[in-house]
């Protein structure tokens, strides 16, 4: 699994902590540990599930003790049951203390997400569908939620408004036609920018798909809350000339079903906006 650059993490991680420690700092940690006081524990899993985001636990030690001893036991993307020790810090005490909930809320955040999107990914299991995420991010969060994903084998989608042209409904209505929309797009793109258009019913398809004579088709026709039947049908009608993806109503009793249709993508906004916490805690040694 690749890792996100320190340079991506930390600033979320200093933004955390500095939110934490407010105008003076851990008084607690400060009236109750002598100074100097140093200790040793172990971030441990309580459930089992899929790690993301243990560089954040890494980052929030050191940022508050440089010379702290961080010592990493497994890496994002990697499975684990419950009790499995994620890694093994030995700092100053007060400064240990202070970064403790940063770094519990944000790898428990993430590893939520990775653990959530490894559960679709199995439901798909064995079917050509790769399960995608969405712009449903928590605000500040988006490159590591994405990478969250990744870490239990979902994909990304576009990261913002300016990497990928997606047009949607409310864009199809200003441009007075799905059609219209996508030439508009084409003539705009660069060569390496993708373009995908939403459409909401096979009418709309049949529309996107005259576009291929004229050679200003998209990239990817994103199918929004299609029945099953319709599923099908779209992925006969294309037959492999365009990528197409499923959207809405996907969840874990759907997802399955909308895989077997034999669309190449399903994008999933729980992925992000859904996911539970992991419960990750820390133990002292």
């Amino acid at each position: 699994m690749r890792r996100l650059p320190d340079v991506l993490i930390q600033p979320v991680v200093r933004m955390a902590l500095a939110e934490d420690l407010g105008r003076a700092g851990d008084v607690t940690a400060m009236a109750c540990i002598p100074e100097g006081a140093r200790m040793k524990a172990a971030f441990a899993a309580r459930k089992p599930g899929v790690l993301a985001g243990i560089d954040c636990v890494r980052l929030a030690v050191l940022a508050m003790d440089p010379k702290a001893f961080v010592d990493v036991r497994l890496n994002d993307g990697d499975a684990f049951d419950a009790g499995a020790v994620l890694a093994v810090v030995e700092a100053d005490a007060r400064a240990f203390l202070s970064a403790e909930r940063t770094a519990l809320n944000l790898v428990g955040r993430l590893s939520g997400v990775a653990t959530l999107t490894r559960t679709y990914v199995d439901a798909v299991a064995g079917t050509r569908a790769r399960i995608a995420d969405t712009r449903k991010t928590t605000p500040g969060l988006r490159a590591l939620e994405k990478h969250a994903v990744a870490c239990g084998g979902g994909m990304n989608h576009r990261f913002g408004l300016d990497d990928a042209i997606l047009i949607k409904d409310n864009h199809v209505a200003v441009c007075g036609g799905v059609a219209e929309a996508v030439r508009r797009a084409r003539a705009f793109a660069p060569h390496l920018m993708k373009v995908e258009v939403e459409v909401d019913g096979l009418d709309q398809l049949d529309a996107v798909l005259a576009l291929i004579d004229e050679g200003a088709a998209p990239d990817v026709i994103m199918l929004d809350n299609f029945s099953l039947d319709h599923l099908r049908a779209a992925v006969s009608r294309v037959a492999g000339r365009i990528v197409l993806e499923a959207s809405g109503g996907v969840d874990l009793t759907t997802v399955r079903g909308i895989a077997e249709t034999g669309v190449d993508v399903i994008s999933v906004g729980a992925l992000t906006h859904s996911a539970s916490v992991l419960d990750i805690g820390l133990d002292a040694l």
